[in-house]
């Protein structure tokens, strides 16, 4: 099904053409003055030099072969060019209806589905999530989510750190406390006794052992010699690192459940490692590896790089390999697992220069094939609001455990006064409410601007809000509950015309967002979502204010008001699964 924007640019595109002009010139958008049309073409402006004619003339003339076109109900020019469009209440009756009828009540899919990959998360084991893993995790999401809706195949990795120094440190401090185990020595057997662990334990050892090897060397030595060991496959080392990594993850698992973000793999440097030679071999294969002061590198200045990008270091002067490499490696994995036609990062913009020597020195050495996209899609900084780095009252990096039990918190105390949610369910509906403040309110701002969490403003049912947009679900939840309408599910019924302009608005808005889908999948920006989601929820919220839908008399208007209800209850859902937010029933 063809969005509305394409439709409109198809019809106005053969106008052009058949008045003569570039049938490029007819693309539409959404009208820039809302209160004049609903949509804008600005193609005369934009021909009128390449075809030598005044835009009012070049427009003129578009108008008047669209002019008995019973897809408008106005058609005009506006000076100093553009063509105004006002849809006709029966088209967009049609439309309405037809997106009822069809799957996923008529959301956009890709005509030509690809396999893509994103890459998302980056958590190390052995350390507890913090909030500097929150926009990774949530960003990542929305996107896997959105392109799946769109119809591609789509992986999400969640790319562990669990084969570096953060391992070796963990298993030093263990070697302290417990010197007497087997897997610290050469006398290690499988099935023998390891050291008795938690996900708690693991998050208070990390950061001692951390502190410990900046102020002791030979604690650092020891760490280093673990490290070592492990990546060499000494068995009682890595019997211990499997133990770790399970402990490990079964808590991220817990912690990103909470968070409604999953990962179709769970893979890591660890599974990367094994194909580290093969990388090796193949820029020396290709004559890239050069000697730099002992290290071997392979060099990816171009000649039109405004600054300096320097060499990737393949293999330092101690022989050891570097985190490029092993990127590299997952990436060689990628491409020979699953052949994808992309690979999106979502990282940190911090770490953009990473990835251009990375993906430069794929490129160079054909690791990743040359039709695979290699994208970076970057992201700014939560900040607190003083403007800084989001931290807690002492100073410290909140752990997203707690910020999940804050926000959780937080809902609760709002819901005091709610009879509509049972008490065994209050604490999972607080959860969901906590989760969308916190989502929409990262997900709302373009994902490469910093932006300040403020968790009062987040939580608000009033203004742009994922509070908001929840609260307007159960609202229609409750009318088609009292309407005697079945389940929320229930798929919309057919609309039979249009009552009331809050109403149109509506449908306009209902009707213009697979357009805005396909925005986001082409910007890889949430926000977009995020904002035809509030516009819908806005403009619901209006006709629920101008219409009394329940007590209306005329059992026609009465029926298409609640099916217009149904629909847009889809819609709203449909912005809220892309975004990872789960809806509740009531609040």
């Amino acid at each position: 099904m063809k969005t509305i924007i394409d439709e409109l640019t198809g019809l106005l595109a053969k106008a052009f053409e058949e008045c003569g002009y570039d049938p490029a010139l007819g693309q539409v958008i959404t009208a820039n003055r809302p209160d004049l049309c609903d949509y804008q073409c600005d193609g005369a402006l934009k021909g009128a030099r390449k075809h030598r004619a005044a835009p009012m003339l070049v427009a003129g003339s578009v108008v008047r072969r669209l002019a008995d076109n019973s897809f408008f109900a106005e058609i005009s020019v506006a000076a100093p060019g553009f063509i105004n469009l006002t849809l006709s209440d029966s088209k967009i009756i049609d439309r309405a209806n037809e997106m009822a009828r069809r799957a996923q009540a008529g959301a956009p899919r890709a005509e030509k589905p690809e396999t893509i990959i994103v890459d998302y998360g980056g958590p190390n084991i052995a350390k507890p999530l913090h909030i500097g893993h929150l926009r990774a995790a949530i960003i990542g999401e929305s996107i896997k989510r959105l392109m799946k809706l769109l119809g591609h195949k789509v992986i999400g990795d969640i790319h562990l750190g669990d084969w570096g120094l953060q391992i070796g440190l963990v298993i030093a401090e263990l070697a302290e406390r417990f010197p007497s185990q087997s897997c610290f020595g050469d006398g290690y057997r499988d099935g023998d006794q390891l050291p008795p662990l938690t996900a708690d334990d693991l998050n208070e050892i990390y950061p001692l052992a951390s502190q410990k090897s900046k102020e002791d060397q030979d604690f650092s030595g020891r760490a280093h010699q673990y490290t070592f060991d492990l990546q060499r496959g000494r068995p009682g080392v890595l019997a211990l690192w499997r133990r770790i990594w399970e402990i490990s993850v079964g808590d991220l698992k817990k912690n990103y459940e909470k968070l409604n973000v999953d990962f179709d793999l769970w893979y890591g440097e660890s599974d990367a490692d094994k194909y580290v030679e093969r990388v090796i071999s193949i820029f020396n294969e290709k004559g890239l590896l050069e000697n730099s002061g002992g290290a071997r590198v392979v060099y990816v200045q171009q000649e039109d790089d405004r600054s300096p990008v320097p060499p990737v270091i393949i293999i330092k002067s101690d022989g050891a390999v570097n985190y490029e490499t092993t990127d590299i490696a997952a990436l060689y994995q990628r491409e020979k697992d699953f052949s994808p036609d992309r690979i999106w990062y979502v990282v940190d913009k911090r770490q953009a220069l990473h990835f251009t020597q990375v993906f430069r020195a794929s490129k160079k050495a054909d690791i990743a094939a040359g039709k695979t996209e290699l994208l970076h899609l970057g992201f700014g900084t939560m900040n607190g609001l003083d403007g800084k780095p989001y931290k807690t009252r002492d100073g410290g990096i909140m752990r997203l455990s707690d910020m999940i039990e804050t926000v959780t918190s937080a809902a609760l105390d709002k819901m005091k006064a709610s009879d509509f949610v049972a008490a065994d369910l209050r604490e999972d509906v607080a959860r969901k409410i906590g989760v969308a403040a916190i989502k929409f309110g990262d997900l709302s701002n373009h994902r490469l601007k910093d932006y300040v969490f403020d968790l009062d403003r987040f939580l608000s049912f009033d203004g742009k809000t994922g509070t908001y947009l929840l609260y307007t679900v159960t609202r229609i939840n409750s009318i088609l509950k009292k309407a005697g309408r079945g389940a929320p599910e229930a798929a919309p019924g057919r609309l039979k015309g249009l009552y009331s302009p809050a109403e149109r608005q509506l449908l306009l808005k209902i009707i213009g967002a697979a357009d805005l889908f396909w925005l986001a999948a082409r910007e890889k920006a949430p926000n977009f979502i995020c904002e035809s989601a509030y516009q819908i929820a806005a403009a619901f919220s209006l006709f629920y204010r101008d219409n009394h839908i329940l007590s209306e008399n005329d059992p026609d208007k009465k029926e298409s008001w609640l099916n217009l209800c149904a629909l847009t209850q889809v819609w709203l859902k449909l912005h809220l699964d892309v975004l990872g937010i789960e809806a509740v029933d009531f609040m």
